[in-house]
């Protein structure tokens, strides 16, 4: 099959802007997939947007080429420590989400951390009990339709230098499946349990959609 010239121009500019946003991400110049997309366009000139997940790839693969297997050392360190933290919020099933949970974290990533109470105060004080640092503590309000719900986001940095976000959500929160902006799949994460299991047969593995 001959692929038509135009085509192969199309999908070496999208693959340009999606390394020019995964770019714009990893040396920090931008945080959200979105303004990296359009401002990596706006670079080289072009209209075409590559999809999140395109732009992860090139994220992972930058990281690689950077990193080497400094990158490996710090996933299997993040893990441990979020394993910490979750231990200490075990009356909170925690779950660890994000880049640490897929296995994709690289230097700029944090640990991300969901747990469920009725009252955030409660795991605020078992955070300060534990002498975790806590560096800020916000509230984000998210608008649904007529609904609103509130997330309580608490920021500790650990003694390696490596930050943690802990979200705290209703419990009602908990059969509530979330869509992954990047990936497309269901957002499960790693409860307690589960990463203690990882840790122990396969802690490098991922946990991206093929």
């Amino acid at each position: 099959m001959v692929i038509p010239e135009n085509l192969n121009d199309t999908r070496s500019l999208r693959k340009r802007v999606a390394r020019e946003a995964a770019f714009l991400i990893y040396t920090s110049q931008e945080k959200e997939y979105k303004q990296a997309k359009r401002k990596a366009a706006e670079i080289l000139g072009a209209r075409i947007l590559p999809s999140n997940r395109e732009v992860a790839d090139e994220l992972d693969e930058i990281a690689d080429e950077i990193e080497g297997e400094a990158r490996l050392k710090r996933l299997l360190r993040m893990r441990k420590e979020a394993l910490e933290i979750m231990q200490c919020l075990e009356d909170y099933s925690p779950r660890l989400i994000g880049s640490v949970w897929r296995g994709t974290a690289h230097k700029n990533s944090d640990i991300d951390i969901t747990v469920f109470s009725h009252d955030p105060k409660d795991v605020l004080k078992r955070i300060t009990e534990r002498n975790f640092k806590i560096i800020k503590v916000e509230e984000d309000i998210i608008a649904e339709g007529e609904d609103k719900r509130a997330t309580f986001h608490i920021h500790i940095i650990l003694p390696s230098g490596d930050e943690a976000e802990i979200v705290v959500r209703d419990p009602k929160d908990r059969m509530r499946d979330e869509i992954c902006e990047i990936y497309g799949d269901v957002i499960r994460g790693l409860s307690l349990n589960e990463l203690r299991k990882i840790l122990e047969s396969d802690p490098y593995r991922r946990f991206v959609p093929k």
